[in-house]
């Protein structure tokens, strides 16, 4: 049994020798050993016991035999040794890993600070230093995932550490009662200091993973503040982004608010457009029917100013009505004459294709500003997808919109034109002239200021030049008046 024993622990130790596994598997291997050996003392000790009275030396043969186990197991002890020091070196490797990572999260931190202090001179880098903001949450969030599952695995590795200690120390102290050699008992405790010298040091480690995980959360919560900070920049800016400080209008404009009770007027003759009906005597705003040639009648809305009356084709004031309509509703026209509305396409082209038009714009900002703009324009019919050239006339506000250019109108589920594969009315919301996908579109989304969180500009109202500013818009009107109109500006 004691041959059998030797040759078990032999081959166990030949198995651990050439196997060059992870730090896990060697424990497994360590521990099968450590079962083993106490069945092979074990066998040991009874042969030795059944052999007390034979006429060699017992005692010195079992002393030996028992020398030789304990130096089994001492190898043994070592090669857990030799698997805790790998464990340790992989920990480390893990722990530069996170080091790592936290250089990367505190050199974007010190790039988003810089950018942050840059933010009010120009809003498209506002835009991307909180895309980067929220790229950097998102990967503070994953590495204290990463933390706190590497924290998980330390204590568990740690638990596990423990109880091969502690079982470590039983037969260290079973050992002790068959009075092992001062040299072996040396050997001995120089093993266990080593184990738990290795577990201080892995305790240290927890430690370190603690501290830079609570640094982590401190700087998620600087990193909430800034995000606070940039919706209050964001409320100023709405603020500049007004028409303060641009050349003003000679002559108020009038932004007319809900009225219910606005009478529509039918008149006699069948007039073309709402000028013609200002010259047969009608003087006040409201609805009336007119028929332009060649068409069918249908009401409009028509506004006396200037001397004249001008026929309104668009008419946004509050966001009541959701301008985020399909092609057929911006072909036929929606929502209500005496409040938001589009008159439509094919009622617009009827009109315009009776001879030469002015069209005008109509703004107003969130401070009550008010600015316009004038051209002189042409609108295909369907066949050209209602086309539409401008050229610039006059106006108090920068020109936003591409001039001698051929704009085709497009919706949502009828983009005639995909730029690079980008549907613009899909992105922008609502039916326009698009041109490049630019970014004014006085048919897009109604969107009030907010006290938090970003201002949808991508998808709101506003008129933006090519080289100038937002303008971020409460009201707009659009209206036509042929081209002979005095001076009036």
């Amino acid at each position: 049994n004691s041959h059998t024993a030797k040759t078990v622990s032999r081959k166990s130790l030949c198995v651990l020798n050439n196997q060059r596994v992870s730090g896990a598997e060697n424990m497994k291997i360590i521990l099968v050993f450590l079962f083993i050996a106490p069945l092979a003392l074990s066998a040991r000790a009874e042969k030795d016991h059944s052999s007390f009275d034979s006429a060699a030396s017992p005692e010195t043969k079992s002393r030996f035999a028992m020398l030789d186990d304990v130096r089994i197991l001492a190898n043994g002890l070592l090669q857990l040794g030799h698997g805790l020091k790998d464990f340790v070196h992989k920990t480390k490797g893990q722990m530069n890993d996170i080091f790592q990572k936290l250089y990367i999260f505190d050199r974007s931190f010190y790039e988003l600070s810089l950018q942050t202090s840059e933010i009010k001179e120009e809003e498209e880098q506002l835009r991307q230093t909180t895309a980067r903001l929220q790229i950097n949450n998102e990967e503070i969030k994953n590495l204290s995932q990463e933390m706190n599952s590497k924290i998980e695995d330390l204590i568990q590795n740690k638990i596990q550490l423990q109880e091969k200690v502690w079982g470590l120390e039983d037969k260290v102290t079973k050992l002790a009662i068959i009075q092992p050699s001062a040299q072996e008992t040396k050997e001995i405790s120089s093993l266990k200091a080593f184990v738990e010298q290795q577990d201080n040091h892995i305790k240290q480690l927890l430690k370190i993973v603690e501290d830079q995980h609570v640094q982590l959360d401190r700087q998620h919560n600087q990193i909430m503040e800034l995000e606070d900070k940039l919706n209050h920049i964001e409320l100023q800016e709405l603020a500049e982004n007004s028409f303060t400080g641009e050349q003003t209008e000679p002559e108020a404009i009038s932004f007319p608010v809900r009225n219910a009770t606005a009478v529509t007027y039918k008149s006699d003759g069948a007039a073309p457009d709402c000028t013609a009906l200002y010259n047969s005597g009608m003087r006040s705003s409201g609805v009336y029917t007119i028929k332009p040639n060649g068409s069918e009648s249908f009401d409009v809305y028509c506004e006396t100013k200037f001397g004249s009356s001008w026929t309104v084709i668009q008419n946004r004031v509050d966001g009541s009505l959701d301008f985020n309509q399909t092609w057929d509703a911006y072909t036929d026209g929606f929502g209500d004459l005496n409040e938001e509305f589009w008159l439509g396409l094919n009622k617009t082209y009827s009109i315009t294709k009776q001879g030469d038009y002015i069209l005008r714009i109509e703004l107003q900002d969130w401070k009550e500003n008010k600015r316009y703009i004038e051209y002189a324009f042409s609108l295909g019919g369907p066949e050209t997808d209602y086309t539409l050239q401008l050229s610039r006339i006059s106006g108090s506000i920068p020109n936003a919109l591409p001039e001698q250019t051929e704009l085709r109108f497009s919706t949502a589920d009828r983009d005639v034109d995909i730029i690079n594969d980008f549907n613009c009315p899909e992105n922008y919301l609502g039916g326009w002239w698009h041109s490049e996908c630019e970014e004014t579109n006085l048919n897009g989304k109604y969107v009030a200021p907010r006290s938090r969180g970003r201002l949808d500009r991508r998808k709101g109202l506003y008129w933006k030049p090519k080289k100038g500013r937002y303008y971020l818009l409460k009201s707009t009107k659009i209206m036509i008046h042929p081209t002979d109109l005095k001076s009036f500006d």
